[in-house]
């Protein structure tokens, strides 16, 4: 299939943008499957490193923040200086923060080289949607986004599964240096299939910068560690600095005449800003539903990770199967009715699944409801992607894939904080603490019974977050606007 290049875009006309954009989704690729992979090794790592689960989920919440805060400039990055170059720079420092993950033997060292690791997919992530942006015309976008979607499906049943066997048969630090060989392959790839397109000069704003990383912190580790301190006034002092910090950040961009962090005008378009809070919803469930599986799988039950992870095969594989048809219909049909789907599917996967996690489920009936969320998965990545950018000028392609994209790992890192807090809540409510001495007991063999049904239980209600943002996004994505681009399906508007 030959796709011309849209417009605008300072390319040759006969230009081929699907060896770039398959060029990018490595990297793409490679940032997905270490989320999934992660998630699947936090017990070892808890284990391992002699720490209490708290400690073991700042390893994923670590990465998320310090990915998420540096999106909302990385974007611009690329508009400046080429999506290109900030690619492979972001690139190179995941590959090598990688190794570094994989060579530490303390538990805060290894947060520490996830926080690295996260600024190297922050300067990564907004180029690939940039580049569908810029390079695919609006009518052609849906089939772009599917192949993102579709990326993230392989993801999902590649980090898993792969995680599982590396960590069962070689040790957790072989999730990280995995990606060494993937990161090399990928930069030769993007520096020989990647365009170099035309930049636009940009002033950056430096106290949006520090203002948004401040509240973003405060807000995410007071949430993560109140169960820690008993949510005392230090904590309660900490979530509210961080809202005022927030709130002074909104207040900034609205008064900074030159050129603003966040364009508050993209958000008067109202897809775009019904797509940035769909995908908000969508990343912070996401995140928060993977921990408590795990946790469960592992602990409770004594699933080796590699069982564990088998449990994502039905959603990976219908995620990967479905893909091609939904990124058809996108370009043709209204986006609300792709998104409610996805959104109804997914809080009904999520209850199905809060329901059946007892210490004494048969693991066949657990399949069922995560069959269920890769069919709602491939309604919602793609389709609320696809909507939110179709409207983007082309000078502001950057800016707004990185306050998409921020907006996504924002969400993360406060489903990764608020999923902690839930979870330390829960098991506390059940009698229990979350400390490693659990998880070193349990270490392959099942829970005691005594122990394992308070401990279940606690995790299925941590299943109560994700049900209530999935259904929160159902009644978000009615308000779509219909699309007015060329091939889009009139009788369905």
């Amino acid at each position: 299939m030959t796709t011309q290049a849209p417009m605008g875009t300072d390319l040759p006309a006969d230009y081929k943008p699907w060896p770039a954009l398959w060029a990018m989704v490595i990297g793409f690729f490679m940032i997905l499957v270490d989320n999934t992979i992660v998630s699947v090794a936090t017990p070892d790592i808890i284990t391992e490193l002699h720490t209490d689960y708290n400690s073991g989920i700042w390893v994923t919440s670590a990465y998320l923040l310090s990915y998420a805060v540096p999106l909302l400039i990385t974007g611009r990055l690329g508009d400046r200086f080429g999506p290109k170059n900030v690619y492979l720079l972001g690139l190179t420092i995941f590959t090598l923060a990688s190794l570094w993950c994989g060579l530490t033997g303390s538990i805060g060292g290894l947060i520490t080289a996830r926080a690295v690791q996260g600024i190297g997919a922050a300067l990564l992530t907004p180029q690939t949607m940039a580049v569908i942006t810029r390079t695919f015309p609006p009518a052609k976008r849906g089939s772009a986004m599917a192949l993102w979607g579709a990326t993230a499906g392989v993801a999902m049943l590649v980090g898993p599964l792969l995680g599982g066997i590396l960590v069962d048969a070689a040790g957790w630090e072989w999730i990280f240096f995995i990606n060494i060989p993937v990161g090399v392959i990928g930069f030769a790839l993007a520096w020989r299939l990647v365009p170099t397109l035309p930049t636009h000069a940009h002033n950056f704003d430096w106290i949006g910068v520090v203002l948004s990383a401040a509240g973003m912190f405060l807000l995410v580790f007071g949430i993560q560690e109140g169960e820690r301190y008993d949510w005392d006034g230090r904590i309660w002092g900490c979530i509210a600095a961080g809202v005022v910090v927030l709130a002074l950040f909104l207040f900034w961009q609205s008064r900074n005449t030159r050129e603003p962090l966040v364009p508050l005008e993209l958000f008067r378009d109202r897809n775009f800003s019904i797509g940035n809070a769909g995908i908000a919803l969508v990343s912070l469930a996401v995140t928060a539903m993977s921990l408590p599986f795990m946790f469960y799988a592992q602990a409770a039950r004594g699933w080796s990770p590699t069982q564990s992870a088998l449990f994502f095969l039905p959603m990976a594989l219908l995620v990967i199967v479905l893909s091609p048809l939904v990124g058809k219909l996108i370009d043709q049909l209204h986006p609300r009715s792709i998104s409610v789907v996805g959104f109804g599917l997914a809080a009904i996967a999520m209850a199905l699944t809060s329901w059946l996690i007892e210490y004494d489920t048969p693991a066949w009936q657990l399949l069922i409801p995560f069959a269920v969320f890769g069919v709602a998965n491939t309604c919602l990545w793609a389709p609320l992607g696809a909507t939110a950018t179709r409207n983007l000028p082309m000078a502001s392609a950057g800016a707004g894939a990185g306050v998409y994209n921020a907006t996504r790992q924002v969400a993360a890192a406060l489903g990764s904080a608020a999923v902690a807090a839930l979870i330390g809540t829960r098991l506390a409510a059940n009698g229990l603490q979350g400390d490693a001495e659990s998880f070193q007991q349990a270490s392959r063999t099942a829970m005691p019974p005594q122990i394992a049904e308070p401990f279940s239980n606690a995790m299925s209600e941590a299943y109560w977050l994700p049900v209530a943002a999935f259904a929160l996004g159902a009644v978000l994505v009615l308000f779509f606007a219909a699309p007015t681009h060329e091939g889009h399906g009139r009788k369905n508007s």
